[in-house]
Parts: structure tokens; C-alpha cells; sequence
């Protein structure tokens, strides 16, 4: 239904959008995740033409809409959208909020746009506030008569732009579970989204954006569970992440000892973990691969703890042959006490670089 080549927007001093390219499909409902300011909404405010692209092409059912003399009003009515402030006329009943559009650019007479009004609050829980105002309605029953406003006009696909960021949290829910069953019935959507578990479970495939690109774009298994890229898995886990680089022999071991015990207090480590992170570095790193290496000394060590379940993961990088140290020296007393202190432990060799991934 949408293609989307090249796509760029520059604002004076900024790009949001590089180089966007997607293919979308008729029944695909697609989370757009990331990083703030890495152009979610400006993406879908493109896709609508609400912001013109500086350049690039946006194909809607085989029509160019960024071509001169493009019928926009047609590509809104095909491209309904719900913003995160609702929008909503607050001198007109809620019913009155619905039949608007369907009788001005759909041409129904009033009980035609009257009974699918209150079909659609029906729909959304909210029959019974058909003759209230918008001010007399929570947030979240206004962010649902706002979906039930853009279905009016019986839309081919519906764009969210963080419908519940708005929102209180208690409020938050009640769109949600909205969202869920119109992706259920099979309606094409792009939802801009920070509740990950809503996107996990709502969607068919994740747009994850950063660098003002669609960074990786998969199956929300992929994206979740085994992300291929690591700003993806870094922003999904929510990653907390302590590096440190060492290009000499005569490296400052104390400070780094020191920042690992900073680290892991901020992150809320117990003592245990924290006193086991800095006993890899010392007998992995220092002991086994500096020990291992010639005079050109690389080596990168990282500890990563995840906001999402705790878990914490120690990765080491290192130049030259390919060397597993756990093949190699696996009797050793360093390796052996590496090995009693981790779950799981990974090597691999590519480009001429080790890594190690070591699971506490």
C-alpha cells in the first residue's frame, strides 16, 4: 500500500530524516520505536504530507503524493491519523466531533454520519457520552472518541502518533486495548509507540529508527529477542553500558577497578556482581589476554546491565589471531575462576577481531 524511497526532511540546523526506505503492506500493523528525536513522527507526518518532504518519494497505492498537483485531500481521506493531543472541538458534543468530516467531505446526510457516530462510540466504549463535551471526558475516553472521529471516515490505513504519551498512565490502557482490536479486524496501521510491550504484542513487523533511518526493521521476535543491530538491542533492553579502552600495557588499572565499582552501585548491582565484574577483568583481560598479546595492545571491555530484567553481560574485544582463551587456556587458575563466575560465555572471530560475550 505505501512505499516509501530515499525519504529526507531537513529543518534549519536539523535532519530528522536521512534516507527512509520501506515497503508496507495492505493488513500490516507496524510500531514505529526509537529513540526520541530520531523522526518517528515527522516520518508519519510526511507519510500524510502534514510536513512536506525536502526530498525522496512516498508511493500510496502506486500514487505519487509528493508529485506537483497531488490530490492531498484524497490521500487524508484514504490516510486517517490520530495525534497525541486529540484535537477535538470543545463547543461540540462528542457525536457532533464524529459526523464533522463524513458529512462535509463524504457528503452523508446528518442521520447517516449521526448512526455511524454512534456506531463507532459504541464501538470504543463510549456510546453513552455521545451528548457530552470534550471537556467533561478523561483523557483516555478523549483519545478514543479521537480514533472513533478518524474511522468515520473509513480509512484504508490509520497513522498513530503516540497516542498515549498524553496520557496518565491509568489512562493509558483503555486506548490500548482500542488499538488491539482494530489490528485485529485487520486495519493497516503505523503506530508511533513508546509502550514496548503493546508493540510486541500488537504488531506484525517493528520499525526501530535511529541515525534518521529506519535502523532495523523486522518481526517484533527479531527486534525483541534477537535484534541483529546493537543500538536496537541497546535501546530494547534499555541498556546501561560501561566501556573502557586499553591501547598499552601500562594502563591505569586502579581507575578502571574504581569505575566498574561506580557503575555497578549506580546500576543497583549487588556487591557480589560488582566484586565478580572487576575479578574478569583482572584475570580474563589483565591476566590471560594482555599476557597473550605482543606489543600492540587492543583491547576493549564493556559491561552491559539492562533495565528490563537485570541482566548484565561483560563483552571484550580484542585485535590480532583468532585466540578463545577458554579453548586454549581453559585450565588455567584465571580461566577457571572466569568460568565459575559466569552462566554463559561466547567466542567469536571476524574482521580480525576477537569478542568475548560472558553472561553473569
Amino acid at each position: 500500500m505505501i512505499t516509501i524511497r530515499h525519504l529526507r526532511k531537513e529543518y534549519q540546523g536539523v535532519t530528522p530524516l536521512k534516507d527512509v526506505n520501506a515497503e508496507i503492506g495492505k493488513g500490516e500493523v507496524i510500531s514505529v520505536i526509537g529513540p526520541s528525536g530520531t523522526g518517528k513522527s515527522t516520518l508519519l507526518r510526511c507519510l500524510n504530507r502534514l510536513e512536506m518532504p525536502t526530498s525522496g518519494e512516498i508511493l500510496v497505492d502506486g500514487e505519487d503524493i509528493m508529485r506537483r498537483g497531488a490530490d492531498l485531500s484524497a490521500v487524508r481521506r484514504k490516510m486517517g491519523m490520530v495525534f497525541q493531543s486529540f484535537n477535538l472541538f470543545s463547543h461540540k458534543m462528542i457525536v457532533e466531533n464524529i459526523m464533522m468530516a463524513p458529512m462535509d467531505l463524504l457528503g452523508l446526510k446528518p442521520q447517516e454520519a449521526y448512526d455511524e457516530g454512534m456506531r463507532l462510540l459504541e464501538m470504543v466504549g463510549l456510546g453513552e457520552k455521545a451528548l457530552a463535551y470534550p471537556d467533561e471526558l478523561s483523557g483516555g475516553q478523549k483519545q478514543r472518541v479521537a480514533i472513533a472521529r478518524t474511522l468515520a471516515m473509513h480509512p484504508e490505513i490509520v497513522l498513530f502518533d503516540e497516542p498515549t504519551s498524553a496520557l496518565d498512565p491509568t489512562m493509558v490502557g483503555e486506548v490500548l486495548s482500542v488499538i488491539r482490536a482494530l489490528a485485529r479486524e485487520g486495519l493497516t496501521m503505523m503506530i508511533v509507540t513508546h509502550e514496548m510491550k503493546f508493540a510486541r504484542d500488537v504488531s506484525t513487523r517493528i520499525f526501530y529508527m535511529d541515525q534518521g533511518e529506519i535502523y532495523e526493521d523486522g518481526p517484533p521476535e527479531q527486534i525483541f529477542d534477537r535484534p541483529k543491530r546493537e543500538r536496537t538491542r541497546a535501546f530494547v533492553k534499555r541498556l546501561k553500558v560501561f566501556e573502557r579502552e586499553i591501547v598499552s600495557r601500562r594502563f591505569d588499572f586502579i581507575e578502571i577497578n574504581t569505575a566498574i565499582e561506580e557503575f555497578g552501585r549506580r546500576q543497583i548491582l549487588s556487591q557480589r556482581n560488582i566484586n565478580n565484574i572487576q575479578l574478569i577483568f583482572e584475570e580474563l583481560c589483565v591476566q590471560t589476554l594482555l599476557g597473550h598479546m605482543g606489543e600492540d595492545v587492543r583491547l576493549k571491555f564493556a559491561v552491559e546491565v539492562s533495565e528490563v530484567d537485570d541482566s548484565c553481560r561483560v563483552t571484550v574485544v580484542y585485535a590480532g589471531e583468532e585466540f578463545d582463551p577458554f579453548a586454549a587456556c581453559g585450565d588455567s587458575l584465571s580461566m577457571m575462576l572466569v568460568s565459575r563466575l559466569v552462566r554463559r560465555h561466547g567466542h567469536c572471530f571476524r574482521d580480525g577481531n576477537n569478542e568475548i560475550d560472558l553472561d553473569l
